[in-house]
């Protein structure tokens, strides 16, 4: 009985003639608004299902800040290699006396001698806050920021770089301390800026901590450029020259271009020449 087609025909026309006689018992207007009622509901669905989809993609409901370095990178990364020995940057990392498990940490602030503020550590999510809170307490004391870090979230080191420039102090990076990735940023607010002549100075590309699995090319491009003009408008204002910044553009994540002594000096990341430590002779 199953498979005879006019059984089948009959069956079907019973149920729709039960479900009309049901839905005849309504008003009309008020069975168009069940019907809306459920598309409404079946659009809520299918849109909570993609913010799911971009919640897993992205790490979270908003895309990470663009930090470095990545927690299983080196803190001396090699130098960057070039086709052209004339563009490759110096590697002075033969000279560094840093102790890499303080810097993988989070950046701590000491006051010594001199007014001379050592920010040693990986520029953390809440660093620009911390050192904010630290010049507040003791801003009338520093006249000098001292550097030594591997770099870390962007956000955070040009806001520290603004909080320096606005307070007129100076920055260093002395002999045997490191400076790498985000912080020359920080490094380029100082009202003066020296280094040491066996410091290491260097940049490479920024990313974006959390996964970018997934996003599409085209935003992808886009919050790449954003991060670079932000990053190029805050070395004008600072009287650095941008042009510094193309290294880093140039650099894979994985390794380091060290600036030279005389690269420090085209790009205005020093506004003295001489060492750190021919001036305190």
């Amino acid at each position: 009985m199953n498979g005879d087609p006019a059984t089948s025909v009959t069956i079907r026309q019973k149920v729709g003639g039960l479900v009309w006689r049901y839905l005849s018992r309504f008003d009309e207007g008020e069975v168009i608004r069940w019907a809306f009622r459920g598309m409404l509901i079946g659009t809520i669905g299918v849109l909570a299902l993609d913010l799911s989809e971009l919640v897993e993609r992205n790490g979270g409901l908003f895309p990470p800040q663009a930090i470095a370095p990545s927690p299983d990178q080196p803190i001396l990364p090699p130098a960057v290699e070039t086709s052209d020995p004339a563009e490759t940057g110096v590697d002075p990392r033969q000279f560094l006396t840093v102790d890499e498990d303080r810097l993988k940490g989070a950046m701590r602030f000491t006051l010594g001698a001199g007014g001379v503020l050592a920010a040693e550590g990986t520029i953390d999510p809440g660093a620009a806050t911390r050192f904010a809170e630290e010049i507040g307490a003791r801003g009338e004391y520093v006249t000098t920021v001292a550097l030594n870090s591997p770099g870390g979230s962007l956000d955070d080191a040009m806001a520290m770089a603004r909080l320096i420039r606005d307070k007129e102090l100076g920055t260093e990076v002395a002999d045997g301390a490191l400076c790498a990735s985000s912080c020359p940023l920080v490094f380029a607010g100082g009202a003066t800026r020296r280094a040491g002549e066996k410091a290491a100075i260097g940049v490479h590309q920024f990313y974006s901590a959390g996964s970018t699995e997934g996003l599409a090319p085209a935003q992808a491009m886009s919050d790449a450029q954003a991060t670079t003009a932000r990053i190029t408008r805050l070395l004008a204002e600072l009287d650095v020259d941008p042009a510094m910044w193309l290294h880093a553009l140039d650099t894979p994540p994985r390794q380091l271009y060290y600036f030279s002594r005389e690269e420090l000096a085209k790009f205005r990341m020093v506004t003295d020449p001489q060492p750190i430590a021919a001036k305190r002779k």
